[in-house]
């Protein structure tokens, strides 16, 4: 059995048992005893006309209602991830430097866009916003039908807009609807459900990977894993207009103006303006610290997903191996990893005090070795594991982000204020990517220069993050 194989049914081992230890916990340990007050708390919410139970419900609901539809937008984007490189290089022939310069494009627009998309759904609506990612992307995979570079970088375009509507409107519009529920202790909740939601998505990742390497199998081509992700996205979008219903930012709800100003009238006082998201990053240094760990993390994610398979490429020439690298299985091994990652992140907040912070600073600590390590060692046994780590500290680090801007954002501008956090993400990309040389050597550099930046957004989580 070879390398890749062997280590997927590895880590699928690995996962199947810790997932069984998370369900044998949940069945095994019995609640611990009501405290004293905690009787006084429930009597206090039963005598208000809502117990547990109600709310248990009332979560199950909207939990029923976003995850399928959250499952079925990254598994579109998810379809794409094994061949959006390879369908450029290696099917339609392009220069590695064309290829970066059309990813530089992608990550142009989201960071264009992401001055105007979080304002935009705070006030039109995020579920209309997410709505509208669905229309966007299924544009953008149709592009990819032509060969023509032009055509392919108005792809890109659309790619990147949507790239800032996927990771802000979608946990945008899940906190608004869960914070209207007013929930008695409503941080360990949410901080369930993005667990779950990451270990749900790496599943969908993995069983992605393996389906877009069986569909360019089947079809013989590259496309096909594309046109799968509009399938995707349509039963999404009808799921979106079905079921949803719509919430808005703050500063655009007519009802929160209304009961702002009536509130303001009562005591005298002008009303206030809502603060704009702008300044609730730049004079909070918490978003701030936030804003910088996730320009350094995500936007070396993003380089990562460029140069992985150059590198394992490069690593398997020089062991003498034949053949092609099995793309969709790589992927696939490298979910299973971001999956066991978010599972990991899954106990240690069931089970430990360990708060996100610390969670973090140890995520980007093992992240930077891991792209340290590959730069030196040409090994493709050793490259591979430490892609591996890589996603194990994926997986997590976007719950414990998540919790962490859960906690640190106010809801009445969050959609702007996720999208304004991936203002220096995306320039980051575009500057490191408008520099790509081919060979080795810059691949290299690039590596270090993100291990290196890590380290320092770990540093700063460490000495100013205050949550």
């Amino acid at each position: 059995m070879d390398l890749y194989r062997s280590t997927f049914l590895c880590l699928l081992a690995l996962n199947g048992v810790a997932l069984y230890r998370s369900w044998r916990t949940k069945t095994v340990t019995p609640p611990p005893s009501p405290t004293r007050a905690e009787n006084e708390k429930a009597d206090v919410v039963e005598h208000r006309g809502r117990g547990s139970d109600v709310d248990a419900q009332r979560v199950s609901r909207l939990k029923w209602k976003f995850v399928p539809v959250f499952l079925l937008v990254n598994g579109a984007d998810w379809l794409q991830g094994p061949y959006i490189y390879p369908i450029y290089k290696d099917e339609k022939g392009l220069e590695e430097t064309l290829v970066a310069l059309l990813f530089m494009i992608g990550f142009l627009s989201g960071g264009i866009s992401a001055s105007f998309a979080g304002s935009f759904a705070d006030r039109f609506g995020r579920k209309a916003a997410c709505m509208v990612y669905c229309v966007i992307y299924s544009l953008s995979c149709l592009t990819l039908l032509s060969d023509r570079v032009p055509v392919l970088f108005l792809g890109r375009v659309l790619g990147g807009i949507c790239g800032t509507l996927l990771y802000s409107v979608y946990e945008s519009w899940l906190v608004a609807e869960f914070n209207q529920l007013m929930l008695e202790d409503p941080g360990s909740i949410l901080s369930g459900i993005f667990s779950l939601n990451t270990t749900l998505n790496s599943v969908v990742a993995i069983a992605a990977g393996i389906a877009a390497e069986w569909m360019v199998r089947f079809f013989g081509t590259a496309k096909a894993p594309f046109m799968g992700s509009i399938v995707c996205l349509s039963i999404a979008f009808v799921a979106i207009a079905k079921t949803w219903s719509e919430n808005y930012g703050a500063a655009w709800d007519d009802d929160s103006i209304e009961a702002t100003n009536l509130l303001s009238a009562e005591d005298g006082k002008e009303p206030t303006p809502t603060k704009s998201a702008v300044s609730m990053v730049v004079k909070d240094k918490n978003i701030l610290t936030l804003a910088l760990t996730s320009c350094f993390f995500e936007g070396s994610l993003f380089l990562f997903i460029f140069f992985k398979f150059p590198a394992l490429k490069l690593c398997h020439q020089m062991s003498g191996a034949s053949g092609d690298l099995p793309f969709g299985l790589i992927f696939a091994i490298l979910m299973c990893s971001m999956m066991f990652g978010s599972m990991l992140y899954n106990s240690i907040s069931a089970s430990s005090s360990t708060p996100a912070k610390q969670v973090l600073i140890y995520t980007l600590a093992a992240a930077s070795a891991c792209f340290f390590l590959p730069a030196y060692i040409r090994d493709e046994h050793i490259t591979l594991w430490c892609f591996c780590i890589f996603e194990v500290c994926c997986g997590l680090y976007y719950p414990a982000m998540s919790s962490l801007k859960g906690k640190l954002v106010e809801d009445s501008a969050r959609a702007s204020v996720y999208t304004i956090l991936r203002v220096p993400l995306n320039t980051f990309v575009v500057l490191a990517l408008s520099m790509t040389k081919e060979g080795e050597g810059h691949r290299n550099k690039v590596f270090v220069m993100c291990s290196g930046l890590i380290v320092c957004a770990a540093l700063v989580v460490h000495r100013v993050l205050v949550a």
